[in-house]
C-alpha cells in the first residue's frame, strides 16, 4: 500500500477513536454514493455529524482543512441527502472536519465543527 494511503487510513482510525472518546456513535465509515465518499457519519444526540478527515504528514503546505474543495462539498451534500433519505432520519446535519497533522511520531488532532455550510 502506498505511504499516503497508510497515513490516510491511520488518520481515519485516529479520527474515529477521537470521536468515540467525545461521545459520538459511529454509524458509517467510507459511505459511498455516486462519486462521493463520506469518511465518517457519526451521531451525537440529535446531530448527524458528517466528518471529512484530512491527514497530512506536515502543515508546511497548508492546514489539512484547507484541502476540502467546493466540488467535494457538493458531492458530500448529495451523498448525505441520500443517506438521510434512505434511513428516514429526522436529524440536524452538520459538516465537520477532523484535521490531523503528523508531528514526528505523534499526531495533532483538531475537530472543526460546522466547518462548512452547504446551500
Amino acid at each position: 500500500m502506498a505511504q499516503h494511503n497508510t497515513l490516510g487510513n491511520k488518520g481515519e482510525q485516529l479520527a474515529v477513536d477521537f470521536l468515540l472518546n467525545k461521545g459520538y456513535a459511529i454509524l458509517e465509515r467510507n459511505y459511498r454514493f455516486d462519486k462521493a465518499e463520506v469518511d465518517i457519519i457519526a451521531r451525537k444526540g440529535s446531530v448527524l455529524a458528517i466528518v471529512e478527515v484530512k491527514t497530512r504528514s506536515t502543515a508546511d503546505f497548508g492546514n489539512p482543512e484547507e484541502f476540502v474543495k467546493p466540488k467535494q462539498i457538493q458531492r458530500l451534500v448529495k451523498a448525505v441527502d441520500a443517506y438521510v433519505t434512505e434511513n428516514a432520519l429526522d436529524v440536524e446535519v452538520r459538516f465537520d472536519i477532523v484535521a490531523i497533522v503528523k508531528t514526528g511520531t505523534d499526531f495533532s488532532i483538531e475537530h472543526l465543527e460546522d466547518a462548512f455550510y452547504y446551500f
